[in-house]
């Protein structure tokens, strides 16, 4: 009798320590989300907005305002105009407060300097075009 109380004891503890475990892991990887890859925090000004010549995709361009201790960003986002899909991130500069968009075609575009192939390239400063 006395072993069933402790099994018991046991798994109530058990189950408090897991729901606790869970829901902290659920706050630390929203928190690593809404830090590192929710780009609607970063997104303060759209400074440049260009469609392809075909019509099919449109690049906004917003400059992110770093605040004092960091400096200006741009974010390039990809919107399709003709499907049904979510805008798609594809430029980050950093250290740079202007967007010059230039399409060499329908599907290539060139971001200040940086020539991407869409909808499949993108480029991030910190790792280049992929």
């Amino acid at each position: 009798m006395e072993i069933d109380v402790k099994t018991k004891a046991m798994k109530k503890v058990m189950t408090v320590l897991l729901i606790w475990f869970l829901l902290f892991a659920v706050i630390l990887s929203y928190g690593i989300y809404w830090l590192f890859f929710d780009w609607s925090r970063f997104k303060d000004e759209l400074i440049a907005q260009s469609t392809s010549p075909d019509g099919t995709y449109t690049i906004n361009a917003y400059l992110s305002n770093g605040g004092a201790t960091l400096s200006h960003s741009v974010l390039g986002e990809l919107v399709f105009n003709e499907k049904n899909e979510k805008p798609k991130r594809i430029y980050w500069e950093y250290k740079i407060d202007y967007a010059i968009i230039e399409w060499l075609d329908d599907d290539t575009v060139v971001i200040n300097g940086v020539q991407l192939e869409l909808p499949k390239e993108t480029y991030d400063y910190r790792r280049g075009i992929k």
